[in-house]
């Protein structure tokens, strides 16, 4: 019996309406992302990407189709639902970093966990655990001011790995560091999938997407899967338009 996959998009559109008419953002697509797939999702500015991350961040709901994320049924879920998925389920990793200037590293990387609930000694070995993970057990007290760009990158990536959600999503993880700084950063996001977490990446980049096991490509709203060399071909995307 096949296992069940993290995330299931069946014929899913997304219409919004625009100075009177409607824009098709996504068209009728598929996709299938299994638990430990590293998936880049790439495209050009008015692809659709950033609709695609939004619906599988359960940041915005479809117009049509569904959509599974761990076994779940979301797609026509209150926002409230939504809010606590996203809170349970997904860790965000942004391009603009969205630390807090006032807190350390440690308190930033605790926000999620406050929100969640999780009781204060708990958050707090979590948060050390996820800060270590990344390589800044000895900064927890630092705030964002005295770290480096990447420095504050892989705070945010802590802040996403605490609680330990199914899935992480990043919107353009290297965007704002210097090449140098965005290759560290990648170095560091496959460790975390060679150690099991499933990574959504989203991306202009071509040589950030080959980074990843697969490349899922988003032109006018629609997806197609690139070949190639792709390491899990059991992996499977289906074109629904």
């Amino acid at each position: 019996m096949e296992a069940k996959p993290l995330i299931q998009i069946e014929t899913l559109s997304k219409q919004y309406k625009m100075g009177g008419e409607i824009v098709h953002a996504l068209d009728d697509i598929s996709l299938r992302i299994n638990y430990g797939d590293f998936v880049a999702i790439i495209g050009p500015s008015g692809s659709g990407k950033s609709t695609l991350m939004n619906v599988i961040g359960c940041l915005d709901a479809p117009t049509a189709g569904k959509y599974w994320l761990d076994g779940e049924e979301v797609s026509r879920l209150r926002e409230s639902k939504l809010a606590e998925i996203r809170n349970r389920k997904i860790g965000f990793i942004f391009q603009g970093f969205n630390l807090l200037n006032k807190l350390s590293a440690l308190e930033n990387v605790e926000l999620p966990l406050i929100y969640r609930g999780v009781p204060a000694k708990q958050r707090k070995e979590q948060a050390i655990e996820a800060l270590t993970k990344v390589g800044l057990g000895e900064r927890v007290k630092h705030k964002p001011s005295e770290l480096s760009g990447g420095q504050q990158q892989r705070v945010a990536i802590a802040r996403a790995l605490a609680g330990n959600p199914p899935i992480l999503l990043a919107d353009e993880p290297t965007g704002a560091l210097d090449t140098r700084t965005g290759a560290e950063v990648m170095e560091l996001m496959k460790e975390l999938n060679r150690q099991g977490h499933t990574i959504v990446l989203i991306t202009h980049d071509t040589a950030i997407s080959k980074q990843a096991k697969r490349v899922v490509r988003i032109q006018d709203g629609q997806i197609s899967e690139e070949g190639g060399e792709r390491r899990e071909p059991q992996s499977s995307l289906q074109n629904g338009g």
